[in-house]
């Protein structure tokens, strides 16, 4: 997850722009992201931009009624992003304005840096576009020089990502705030605190784009250059006094830069929230294969593949990818319906759902890209998100997920994991247990109604869809019943394959 931190303070010409181009960088670069913004007593209309963007964005708005000032709204704003997530060792947040004096296109080379084991990036001005009076182009140039911080030239860019191990590390020593000073300074004190446990410091050249901005700067240029000639102390002690602290056993700077290069070595539980339950891994063995036949009353009429196809990456993320075929026809009528989801291997969640149907002549095609971290999901072709579960599940991840949960004969169950909440919740109506002959051979059974309210094709509430489950650990699914236009299919299993399991000693 990657949490933007943008404090804003009378942007509304350009915060929502920048929100927007966020998006947009994330649409392309396809990360998992959340907008975290602090509305600092804006009078200009702000308020109301944010409310109309938060519509259509992952965003969650922190308002101040009364100015605070920058610096206590962009820690309000990390400690937010610390409290939200629950693998802090992968999880990273970015700092940007709101002003548009840096572009967010510079965030998916920052995020790439992170990825690779950076554990704070900085976006160091290089050039500026656009006029400026000269007494702001002299303090811009010499601020950095009076507020030095190691592995950093420009110290007071303000447009920086960091592991949020490495923020939670910075603020262990200190039991008030994290920042004492404001403004460009602010940015300066920040990285003092955070360079001590960064493993690796990477820099990567912005321009500030004076030119696009549609306000006059705040900046008091003497003034500032005076604050930040008295503030020199101040940014000194605050790297001094993190190593001094760490030297004396609260905790060891390099111990705790190896525990972030190396999140596998730490027990999984020390990155998850306490409240939260323990992730549920996808038990199916990758090669898992399932054939059925298709009747329409004694009438063979087509055949239909359920798999586990394989493993995929997705946005950083382990996917398991399973599919769900069938094919078939009679007469004038003909289907052609490929199921496709991609579900985490380690939380089983969908990530991504992709339908392609060919009925009657018509081809429809859906793709979903869903982000259970962030709690949208986007459809092809629709220039919206639109809000989901927290664990959200597509038709074809919920034909597995169902073999996973225990069953109890005459009871009704409830489940809110659709990824499309309106459509929530998804019931199961266990029926009764039964004998059915599939394959050559009798099996014990467990008879469900899945019904997904509102839903279209083989689980909506007017198709009354049965499965029969094997009545055994493997939940197997023996049989599928669902009403077509046409009248009503049954798939019946004819072929079940698993891969062998490996010798012992082999990956």
């Amino acid at each position: 997850m990657i949490y933007v931190c943008v404090p804003v303070h009378n942007e509304a010409k350009t915060a929502g722009l920048v929100l927007w181009k966020v998006r947009q960088v994330f649409t392309a670069f396809q990360r998992e992201y959340q907008l975290l913004v602090c509305d600092d007593g804006s009078t200009d209309g702000t308020g109301e931009v944010l409310t109309r963007y938060s519509r259509v964005l992952p965003l969650s708005i922190t308002t101040h009624r009364e100015r605070r000032g920058y610096a206590r709204s962009l820690e309000e704003l990390l400690r937010l992003a610390l409290e939200r997530t629950d693998r802090p060792k992968r999880d990273c947040a970015i700092t940007l304005a709101a002003d548009f004096l840096y572009s967010p296109d510079a965030m998916d080379d920052m995020v790439k840096r992170i990825e690779s084991g950076a554990d704070l990036v900085v976006a160091e001005q290089v050039a500026g576009a656009g006029q400026r009076p000269r007494a702001h182009r002299f303090v811009r140039h010499w601020t950095p020089r009076l507020l030095p911080v190691h592995g950093v030239r420009d110290s007071v860019s303000g447009f920086l990502a960091l592991r949020l191990i490495t923020l939670r590390q910075a603020l262990r020593p200190i039991s008030d705030g994290l920042l004492r000073t404001d403004g460009w300074i602010a940015n300066a004190e920040l990285l003092a605190r955070l360079v001590p446990h960064a493993r690796r410091v990477d820099t990567v050249p912005v321009t500030g784009r004076y030119d696009l901005r549609q306000r006059p700067s705040r900046i008091q240029p003497w003034q500032m250059l005076m604050a930040a000639w008295r503030a020199r102390p101040v940014i000194r002690a605050a790297g001094a006094a993190v190593l001094l602290l760490a030297a004396c056993g609260i905790g060891s700077v390099a111990a705790q830069q190896d525990t972030v290069a190396h999140p596998a070595a730490t027990p999984p539980a020390a990155a998850a929230a306490p409240a939260a339950p323990p992730p549920q891994p996808v038990p199916f063995p990758i090669g898992e294969r399932m054939v059925f036949s298709a009747k329409y009353g004694p009438f063979s009429v087509g055949e239909a593949t359920m798999e586990v196809a394989g493993l995929d990456t997705i946005r950083g993320a382990e996917m398991v990818h399973i599919t769900f075929h069938i094919q078939g026809g009679a007469l004038w009528y003909h289907l052609d319906q490929l199921l496709e989801s991609w579900v985490g291997r380690n939380d089983f969640r969908s990530r991504r759902y992709v339908t392609q149907t060919e009925e009657r002549g018509k081809k429809r095609n859906n793709t979903f890209e869903i982000f259970p971290d962030s709690g949208f999901y986007r459809e092809a072709g629709v220039d919206s998100a639109k809000p989901t579960v927290a664990d959200p599940l597509d038709d074809a991840a919920f034909l597995y997920w169902v073999r996973t949960v225990p069953l109890e004969v005459g009871k009704r169950y409830e489940y809110r994991r659709y990824f499309r909440p309106d459509r929530n919740p998804v019931i199961v109506v266990v029926e009764k247990r039964e004998k059915i002959g599939v394959a050559g051979k009798k099996f014990n059974a467990i008879v469900i109604r899945p019904i997904i309210p509102k839903g279209r094709g083989i689980f909506a509430e007017q198709a009354e869809a049965h499965i029969w489950l094997s009545d055994d650990p493997q939940h197997l699914i023996l049989a599928l019943q669902s009403n077509f236009s046409f009248g009503t299919v049954t798939l019946k299993l004819k072929q079940f394959s698993v891969p062998p399991a490996p010798p012992p000693g082999h990956p």
